[in-house]
């Protein structure tokens, strides 16, 4: 991160009260996800990590323009490029404050698609950390499920179905089929 963005980090955030920051998810995310987790049955899993990172893997935002992030409609390309940082902002973020290190590498590849078309690094598959799989999916489902100044809410019905069409490209298949059956 460059030392004039992290002036500006400064300024927008104290590091030492970091667990006060509202970052705009639902409340549940967290509990969402730790369940999840749950009922998937996955072996040597953080849940107080996981419950970190669904508060925190959007920290990075902190660093987007508030008028970039509630635009109403499409973003452009530089607008885009400028929400992609989001990942490495709060990757940087997460290193220099104790309690997020642990989930740094979550924070940061959060948005990695499944077929290696997500952002920052362009992992595939199995590359991408199963707890940023976990996430990507709840987080998904979240988003499409509460209010987005850029579109209308999905029913419950709608937003698995979009996911289901997702599976292979976006997200871990086998999840997906997981979190439809965890819902259901």
């Amino acid at each position: 991160m460059l030392r004039s963005e992290m002036k500006q980090l400064s300024h927008k955030i104290d590091l030492g009260k970091l667990k006060n920051v509202p970052l705009g998810h639902s409340s549940i995310l967290p509990q969402m996800l730790v369940d999840f987790a749950k009922a998937v049955d996955l072996p040597h899993i953080n849940y107080n990590a996981l419950r970190l990172l669904a508060r925190f893997h959007d920290i990075g935002k902190i660093m987007v323009p508030e008028s970039i992030l509630d635009k109403p409609g499409r973003l452009n390309q530089y607008e885009l490029q400028v929400v992609r940082k989001h990942s490495r902002y709060g990757f940087c973020i997460a290193q220099s404050v104790p309690m997020l290190t642990p989930i740094a590498n979550w924070i940061l590849t959060h948005h990695e698609w499944w077929n290696g078309q997500g952002y920052p690094l362009g992992l595939v598959g199995e590359e991408i950390p199963l707890e940023s799989r976990l996430l990507s999916i709840i987080d998904a489902y979240d988003a499409m499920t509460t209010h987005r100044p850029y579109r209308p809410i999905m029913t419950k019905k709608e937003a698995l179905a979009e996911l289901n069409r997702h599976a292979g490209i976006q997200f871990d298949p086998q999840l997906v089929e997981k979190f439809i059956s965890f819902l259901c």
